[in-house]
């Protein structure tokens, strides 16, 4: 059946088709990794963003597309996890204000609509490569501006639109040689096509799940937390208001909310977005909350659940501290703001308790867990901020990858100013730590640190998941990788000789300190080998060992 128009309806029967068909397949994504190491995970970054929006819009009946198109991206920027779930959360975002003030569009109006998409996650980009995603959404949406038109079906513009992001995509190593070099195509490029498959199959009737999406919640670390938190389970409070008109100025400040709601609950989380105010909060009095709630618009939506039952009487019931609650929400038991407001507080996100505990002692306030294979979201960085009263909050993502949703929670956060040290490894993280000085602008604290993270060598020690070579160097499966500031240097059989042959890549003559953080797969006395080996051959150099506790990578070494 020629399908003419697309509104609401029928654009989140697609959108939720192209989401599973991802789901079924973000592991091939995942497998599309230049380096041959296990922590792929592009595709379980866009899985986990498109499903944010899902959430958001899969119990809404609502026929007007550019409505429905709100919800979803609202959801999307939210839940938006690694540089390809940014970038997947921005096109979405462009797609909206294509379809805002629409209630349905024909073919033309949906190339305009991809268009906007493709301005809007190039916007997102500071410096946008081609041979990615990027290129394969803006090649295949040229095409259908080009050839669309009034006479041409949605089914149609759909065939066309993969005809041409299948084609783009094989063009992608012609354009990024590192991919060529690994024989791979660009794996955000692939996700996306999975999710245009998707949908087309949806409007030819092939619907590939009836059940709702199931959200993979990221549970964010409450280890360090104030230990003085009065903790009582409560009702988990959550709406949504559509705020009036009187409420909603330019001036709106969601501290003015996060204030009423503190008297009476915590684990508080504000958004504000155009005329929609989300709120979810920690309480023992939910009918007070609602009624500050009312007090700005009217209810979309309302829920409440009471996790001290759920706590007593469940048997899958995952205590708040760990993480998870009944409610399908992600909760952590986060301590009340500070009365005293600081003028600084640091964020910094990390994976293993070694690591963690370690940053912690060199004064981060707030951990937000995650790292390879397990970036957090938008929202994972708003709920930290958030447990915080500062006037400024400094941010080290310590990943190259996680950099983009954490410029992305900035632009959100309105209760403090949010300044994004671009840290891309834990390295760069953990030298920054040992050198900031808190007693300046923040302006100029950042060019400092900035200077300290550009001095800063990063060596890894991973295995190695295929046969390949890169570099010029040979890799076999299941070999140790040595990778000198990501690039590829070293591949042994032995573990011990490959750090060996990476401290050679990455120490020079005006190196001075080396710190280990050794891996939780790292017998101690292998990491004494290393150390004592250092010591013979590299002696000018200060050597430091910190118990990281970290997965994927056996090793991590800042050399500064």
């Amino acid at each position: 059946m020629e399908i003419f128009k697309l509104d609401g309806l029928l654009f989140k029967t697609l959108i939720v088709n192209g989401a599973e068909n991802l789901k079924i397949n973000y592991k091939q994504v995942d497998a599309l990794n230049v380096f041959p190491v296990p922590d792929g995970d592009t595709g379980t970054n866009m899985r986990m963003t498109l499903e944010g929006g899902i959430n958001e819009i899969y119990n809404l009946d609502e026929s007007n597309i550019g409505e429905l198109a709100k919800r979803l991206q609202r959801g999307m920027l939210m839940g938006a996890r690694g540089n390809s779930g940014v970038i997947l959360s921005q096109f979405f975002r462009g797609i909206y204000k294509g379809f805002e003030d629409r209630s349905h569009v024909d073919a033309i109006g949906l190339a305009k609509a991809f268009e906007m998409g493709v301005k809007q996650a190039y916007k997102a980009v500071m410096k946008p490569v081609e041979g990615t995603i990027l290129t394969v959404a803006r090649e295949a949406t040229e095409k259908l501006m080009i050839i669309s038109s009034s006479r041409m079906s949605i089914n149609e513009f759909f065939q066309e639109f993969i005809e041409e992001a299948k084609a783009s995509l094989v063009r992608t190593p012609n354009l990024l040689p590192v991919l060529k070099e690994a024989g791979v195509v660009d794996s955000g490029g692939a996700g996306l096509v999975y999710v245009l498959e998707g949908m087309a199959l949806a409007l030819e009737g092939k619907f590939l799940s009836e059940r709702p999406v199931e959200v993979d919640m990221h549970t964010v670390s409450t280890k360090f937390l104030h230990k003085d938190v009065d903790v009582t389970f409560g009702y988990c409070t959550e709406f949504i208001v559509k705020m009036k008109a009187e409420a909603n100025t330019k001036d709106f400040d969601e501290s003015i909310v996060a204030k009423m709601l503190s008297a009476i609950g915590d684990s508080i989380v504000v958004v504000h977005d155009e005329d929609i105010l989300k709120v979810h909060v920690h309480t023992l009095t939910p009918g007070d909350v609602l009624n500050i709630g009312q007090k700005f618009g009217e209810f979309m939506s309302c829920k409440i659940e009471n996790m001290t039952i759920q706590h007593n009487e469940s048997k899958d019931f995952v205590h708040v501290e760990e993480g998870l609650c009944e409610c399908g929400e992600e909760h952590h038991v986060a301590p009340k703001k500070p009365e005293v407001r600081k003028k600084y507080a640091i964020v910094a996100v990390a994976s293993g308790k070694g690591i963690e505990k370690t940053f912690m002692e060199m004064g981060a306030d707030y951990i937000v867990s995650g790292g390879q294979s397990m970036n957090p979201s938008t929202e994972d960085f708003i709920r930290g901020f958030d447990t915080l009263n500062a006037e400024n909050i400094i941010v080290f993502p310590n990943n190259k990858n996680i950099v983009l949703a954490a410029r992305q929670s900035a632009k959100i956060y309105k209760e403090s100013k949010i300044h994004v040290l671009e840290t891309k490894s834990i390295a760069q993280g953990f030298s920054a730590l040992t050198m900031i000085d808190l007693n300046g602008e923040p302006d100029q604290i950042l060019n400092d640190l900035k200077k300290v993270i550009e001095n800063v060598t990063t060596g890894l020690i991973t295995y190695s998941i295929r046969d390949t070579d890169l570099n010029g160097v040979h890799i076999k499966k299941d070999d140790y990788i040595g990778i000198c500031d990501n690039k590829i240097v070293a591949s042994n059989r032995r573990r011990v000789d490959a750090v060996k042959s990476l401290l050679k890549a990455g120490i020079t003559e005006e190196k001075e300190i080396i710190t280990i953080i050794y891996g939780q797969d790292v017998p101690s006395k292998e990491v004494n080998e290393l150390v004592k080996f250092i010591e013979r051959n590299y002696s000018n150099l200060e050597v430091d060992v910190i118990e990281g506790n970290q997965e994927v990578y056996s090793y991590i070494l800042a050399i500064e």
